[in-house]
This record gives C-alpha cells, sequence and structure tokens, in this order.
C-alpha cells in the first residue's frame, strides 16, 4: 500500500473516531497525527471503576464514556502525550493489571483485561511520547494533579477522622484527593498546573499551606528586589 492510501485510511479512521462522539465531540484531524490503536480500559471514577474507550494517537490520548460498545461515546477528554507521566501500580482489591495516568488537570488509575495488555498499553504510549519530545515536543507542566482516592477507600475523614454519614458526606480535596468531610473543605484556592478558571474546593491543610508559600515566595521576591536595590 502507498503512501497516499495509508494517509487516505488513516484520515478516514480519524473521521469515524470523530463521529463516535457525535455533534458533542471536536475535531482530530491535524496534520501528521495518526491512529496508533485503540480499546477499552477501566478507569476508576470517585466512586467506582467504569469502562471507557481509549483511543492513543501518536500526539493525544483520548477517551470517553461508552454509550454503544464499539459505535457510540460521548464526554471526549483529549491529553497531549507531553502532559502524560505514567506510574506502574501493583494490583489491589480495586483494581488489577492497573497503572496510573498522571496529567496536570486529572490523574486516575486505569486497568487492563490482561497483563500483556497492560504492558503494550504503556509500552506504546511511551513510544509516542518519546518520538514526540525527539522531534521537538517538550514537556510544558512539571506539576501534575493528584489521584484522588476512591469514595469507598475511606470511612472517615482523613483530616479530622469524622465518620462519613448520610448527611456528613464525602468530599475530594482538588489538592491532595485527600477524603474529608464538608467542615475540613470549606476553602477554596486556585490550582495553577491544572489550569482551572474558578476557585476549587480543598482541605484546610493544603490552603493552608498554599498560604505559607504564598508568603515565603513573596518574602524572598521582596528580598531579591531590596538586594538589587542596595547595589545601586
Amino acid at each position: 500500500m502507498d503512501q497516499s492510501a495509508l494517509n487516505k485510511q488513516n484520515s478516514e479512521r480519524i473521521k469515524a473516531v470523530e463521529r463516535s462522539f457525535g455533534a458533542s465531540g471536536k475535531s482530530l484531524s491535524r496534520p501528521g497525527r495518526f491512529l496508533v490503536g485503540q480499546g477499552c480500559l477501566k478507569k476508576q471514577g470517585r466512586r467506582k471503576p467504569e469502562t471507557k474507550v481509549f483511543f492513543l494517537f501518536n500526539d493525544v490520548l483520548v477517551y470517553g464514556s461508552i454509550v454503544l460498545s464499539g459505535r457510540l461515546h460521548k464526554k471526549l477528554t483529549v491529553i497531549p502525550l507531553e502532559d502524560i507521566q505514567m506510574d506502574y501500580m501493583e494490583d489491589n482489591a480495586e483494581l488489577t493489571k492497573q497503572w496510573l495516568i498522571r496529567t496536570p488537570r486529572k490523574s486516575f488509575f486505569v486497568s487492563a483485561q490482561s497483563q500483556e495488555e497492560k504492558e503494550a498499553w504503556i509500552e506504546h504510549i511511551s513510544l509516542c511520547k518519546e518520538k514526540l519530545l525527539l522531534q521537538g515536543g517538550s514537556l510544558q507542566n512539571p506539576a501534575f494533579a493528584v489521584a484522588f482516592i476512591p469514595d469507598q477507600v475511606a470511612h472517615k475523614c482523613l483530616r479530622c477522622f469524622s465518620i462519613f454519614t448520610a448527611t456528613k458526606r464525602r468530599h475530594h480535596c482538588r489538592k491532595c484527593g485527600f477524603l474529608v468531610c464538608n467542615a475540613c473543605s470549606k476553602k477554596r484556592m486556585l490550582i495553577k498546573h491544572m489550569h482551572a478558571t474558578k476557585k476549587l474546593r480543598v482541605c484546610r491543610i493544603c490552603y493552608f499551606q498554599n498560604k505559607e508559600e504564598e508568603m515565603t515566595r513573596r518574602r524572598g521576591d521582596s528580598a531579591g528586589k531590596n538586594s538589587i536595590e542596595d547595589e545601586d
């Protein structure tokens, strides 16, 4: 098969992925982009694992929810490969054949149906990212979002240790990922590497740690300016 035929086939495959997300999707066609592979993985949500469809391109990882297996999907998410870091994880009671995908905006656990499939996904994502960086890509975001602790893992607030009930609900701190009660997560703050446009819920410890870091940074900036002025 010649190159023009391969390009046409690749274009048709990408269009098929776009169509599977319907009107809620977005254009995935880009010059030089090609589809490497696809498959279903279990993604650990806040409450329970859910099966998602994943598409690996040479420059991005795309996933979404399944409406009709093999045909219709929704909630398309696109992650640049430069923004991905993967951590190999051991099996636990909740997920087997799992690994952690870290990104600046969101980090989450996924699991495959077999060890061979797990190894293949990790290898192909790593190779695509490595090639992308060699071609001039860059690591834009060294800070990664934490992976949320699943709801079923903790029955107590991980800050004040009060027991969760029907009225004392679970919340996630967007900074550390801990499960906390409402009383321990009343604070809000911007988390820059998550590119949020509004302040997000955080636990009191992360909030005050961030305040201390800001004050330390400001004192350092002030000291630096004073040193320069003294030299003049």
